[in-house]
């Protein structure tokens, strides 16, 4: 019998697989989403369903204004309704101000706060008759962090700022029903081969500025976002969880 029903957003690789190796478990149904890396969302639905849950593969380009409503459409089909949604799916430009270009702008913010407000509208009337839910978001350091010593990241901090401002009205406007939080990562160690905002070496540099003395792993933001996403966590909301080490200190 299914007990929990998940849409993880970004799920091929990095943070999404962590989240679904955490989430999965014998009555987890869940929706491994990817963009378009099919092969690698794949591998994760088969280590999710190694673990006892259930597991469908989902492609599309959250950026795209249609494809929120269509993707919860497909996972409410196919999981027979809601009640998480982990919204970690994102990318990292590092262009600075004087060099990004509007478009360049838009695409972050298309990617990342445009797309979460359209899944969270698409989702809602879902997540209202689902079973403790949840909306769960992955935001990141560079909303928070900034410092002559710390890589800047413009976009990106402009659209996860804007992420982190919807979280807060969402707690409010779906309460008491549904809870929505956020999960803010820090210096978060890549799957080996994977493209990265910045070469291991620079964050090996970084290494020594972090309070713990260690990058962050997918496991470890896992671990906040499945607690967020549990029914302990259910008189919590409208937070914003920093895993980072104490970067942001």
């Amino acid at each position: 019998m299914t007990q929990r029903r998940i849409l993880v957003t970004g799920a091929a690789s990095g943070i999404g697989a962590g989240c679904v190796r955490a989430l999965a478990a014998p009555g987890v149904a869940l929706v491994v989403h990817t963009r378009k890396n099919a092969e690698g969302a794949e591998r994760v639905a088969a280590e999710a369903r190694a673990k006892g849950a259930s597991a469908t593969v989902l492609l599309g380009d959250l950026a795209l204004p249609e494809t929120p409503a269509q993707l919860v459409a497909q996972s409410v089909a196919a999981l027979g309704g809601l009640d998480v949604i982990i919204s970690n799916a994102g990318f990292a430009d590092r262009t600075p101000v004087a060099s990004l270009t509007d478009q360049g702008f838009a695409a972050s913010m298309d990617g990342i706060a445009f797309a979460n407000l359209r899944l969270a509208r698409a989702a809602q009337p879902h997540l209202a008759t689902g079973v403790e839910p949840r909306f769960v978001a992955v935001s990141s350091f560079v909303a928070h962090v900034f410092r002559l010593e710390t890589p800047l990241f413009p976009a990106s901090a402009a659209a996860k700022a804007a992420l982190e401002a919807l979280v807060k009205i969402l707690s409010i406007e779906w309460a008491p029903g549904i809870t929505v939080n956020a999960v803010a990562p820090g210096f978060t160690k890549k799957d080996p081969g994977a493209h990265a905002a910045m070469t291991q070496a620079a964050f090996e540099e970084r290494i020594a500025r972090i309070p713990l003395k260690r990058l962050g792993t997918p496991d470890d933001v896992a671990a906040a976002v499945a607690f967020f996403a549990s029914p302990a966590a259910g008189y919590i909301t409208g937070q914003v969880l920093h895993v980072d080490g104490g970067i942001s200190v």
